[in-house]
């Protein structure tokens, strides 16, 4: 059926929205491919950035592995078990991602800073102002954001499957290894690859409860801090180059996953 009202003034006035939108976005991220990309070669060679960089690396692949040690058998437990007190547990972890990362940052270091911390410091466990307080940052920020994650992933799982597999005399521990986790993988791999990306670039957090200390606890998020604090523009978009390298082969590993999901989802 033909369209009869023509175009219209409505489609142009959003188009010019979409255009100013991609103008404002667009030109934050050129800046920092064009100048961070001059400035890559010369910054790399110095100690503090690759020092940032290889900590950055490092935590984020150790926080994101406890995240989903975590996440998966809490998403399970939300999505296949009906307890009470179900809808208060998602409520706090919605909470929590709500909340700027600052604000848990700041409770961490409540937290981290009593005798519980202290205990942990003297069992050989530091936290605050230590690489460990990193990781930990990391993993207590992505935290939620996996739970939510792998919990999509597990609810567009066909939960007939496990139905019958359950029928067949497979027990729920065979199920979610034979049945479901198979058919969430690619979402769950999808999954994870963002969450490494948000720990790469976690800083809130991390500023409250280790600070910033050149070649101890410095990130490459804290290294751009450092280095426009001290005017140092050329590193500070060095710096915001790698992330912003790391980050787009990271949506676009996770975007050829999501569609390789749905294509054989098509096929089951």
């Amino acid at each position: 059926m033909r369209n009869r009202s023509g175009g219209g003034w409505f489609p142009l006035f959003c188009a010019l929205l979409a255009l100013t939108a991609l103008g404002l976005v667009g030109s934050n991220v050129a800046v920092i491919a064009v100048r961070g990309f001059h400035s890559l070669p010369a910054c790399l060679t110095q100690p503090e950035v690759r020092f940032a960089l290889g900590l950055s690396v490092k935590s984020a692949c150790i926080s994101t592995a406890l995240c989903f040690l975590l996440a998966i058998p809490t998403a399970y437990t939300l999505t296949r078990s009906v307890f009470p007190g179900r809808r208060a547990a998602e409520i706090v972890l919605e909470l929590t991602m709500s909340l700027p990362y600052i604000v848990l940052g700041l409770s961490m270091l409540i937290l981290f800073s009593s005798p519980a911390g202290k205990w942990l410091k003297e069992a050989g466990f530091p936290v605050v102002f230590h690489q460990n307080g990193v990781i930990l940052a990391q993993l207590i920020v992505n935290l939620p954001f996996a739970v939510r994650l792998c919990s999509a992933a597990f609810q567009g799982a066909d939960r007939k499957l496990e139905c019958v597999a359950g029928l067949l005399g497979a027990s729920p521990a065979q199920q979610f290894l034979t049945v479901l986790l198979p058919l969430s993988r690619n979402a769950l791999i999808s999954a994870v690859i963002l969450v490494w990306s948000r720990a790469l670039g976690e800083f809130g957090a991390t500023l409250m409860l280790v600070g910033v200390t050149r070649m101890k606890t410095e990130t490459l998020p804290g290294s751009i801090y450092l280095a426009v604090s001290t005017n140092n523009l050329d590193a500070a978009l060095a710096s915001a180059f790698l992330l912003l390298v790391i980050s787009a082969l990271s949506l676009t590993a996770a975007n050829l996953l999501g569609r390789t999901g749905k294509q054989r989802s098509r096929y089951v």
